[in-house]
């Protein structure tokens, strides 16, 4: 095993593309700890190894312990890392960004910026959800309308295609177990699409809390994300699993959910959607180059090399 001394630092021609990425990982009772750039779990029936550049997202699940050197691997790669409990899961850590270039943080911040361009991006948010319906025109108000009743009608058929009793929705910070397995299935797998989400937006260097739909959270653009799929692949994938059986909901969501992901590509989609949601005309692929590249901002909305000293333009050199 390497020390840290010695380790080079990771870029980004050596790690995999966060579409190419496994959804998640879940693990519990186990140790986990660093081994060059994989992570190890060690538990009674032996040592497992994982590369840690393949992980889209790590859930701790009870019993995991996790050493210093794994969490600082996991943050090199851009893994998001969500600690599991028996009431839920809560999202308490991520990865950097996979690229060094912060166009799309950028030009979030433009978009979310400019009150025109935000509810403009809304839009375009709502029209991804529900593609047979033109949200133009409509104001915020009306579009959280139309969005809460296209959930409810999606209640309605998942439980009329199901057979599953449903009498809303209900859940209690804090209290998993307090919904009946419905709600448990819809809660675990809303806070594990939460958790994917947040690692594909923190991995393409975006700002978690800048959000277009939600507002105030620090995760509010990772809301945003995760509901783009919730009555697609969240909501009937709750409702099959509250019609097999009542028992283990939790963990029979996160190994479904995980399957759904992985068939239907949903990571490469979520990557391309944010890209389209905040670049919607760009078609350069330059503009999320790999490149380690720093320039200096000048008049006009210029830019220049970083590295120099423009305090004599004549004479300008390398710091």
């Amino acid at each position: 095993m390497t020390t840290v001394g010695k380790r080079t630092a990771l870029t980004p021609r050596h790690l995999t593309r966060t579409a190419e990425r496994l959804s998640f990982i879940y693990l519990e009772r186990c140790t986990i700890h660093r081994d060059a750039n994989a992570i190890t779990a060690e538990d009674a029936d032996g040592t497992t190894h994982i590369p840690s550049a393949t992980i889209g997202t790590l859930l701790l699940g009870p019993g995991t312990r996790i050493t210093h050197q794994a969490m600082s691997v996991l943050g090199e790669t851009g893994a998001g890392v969500v600690w599991v409990g028996e009431h839920g899961v809560r999202y308490y850590a991520g990865g950097r960004a996979l690229s060094r270039s912060a166009a799309l943080l950028e030009a979030q911040a433009t978009r979310w910026a400019n009150m025109s361009s935000r509810l403009a991006v809304a839009r375009a948010m709502y029209r991804l959800r529900f593609p047979d319906e033109d949200p133009d025109g409509l104001t915020r108000q009306q579009l959280l309308g139309r969005e809460g009743d296209r959930v409810k009608d999606c209640y309605r058929v998942q439980a009329a295609r199901t057979g599953v009793r449903w009498s809303g929705r209900k859940y209690t910070p804090g209290d998993f177990t307090s919904g009946d397995p419905v709600n448990q299935a819809i809660t675990a797998a809303a806070q594990c699409m939460y958790g994917i989400a947040h690692a594909v937006v923190t991995s393409l260097g975006c700002s978690p809390g800048l959000g277009f739909v939600h507002s105030g959270h620090e995760l509010s653009f990772v809301l945003d994300i995760a509901d783009l799929y919730k009555t697609e692949i969240g909501i009937p994938l709750a409702f099959d699993i509250a019609a097999e059986a009542d028992e283990d909901v939790g963990p029979r969501t996160r190994r479904a959910l995980r399957d759904r992901i992985n068939d239907t590509g949903l990571l490469n989609r979520c990557v391309n959607d944010i890209k389209h949601l905040l670049l919607p005309n760009d078609t350069s692929s330059n503009r999320h180059s790999d490149e380690d590249r720093v320039t200096l901002q000048t008049d006009g909305g210029h830019e220049v090399a970083a590295g120099r000293n423009y305090g004599d333009a004549d004479e300008a050199v390398i710091w």
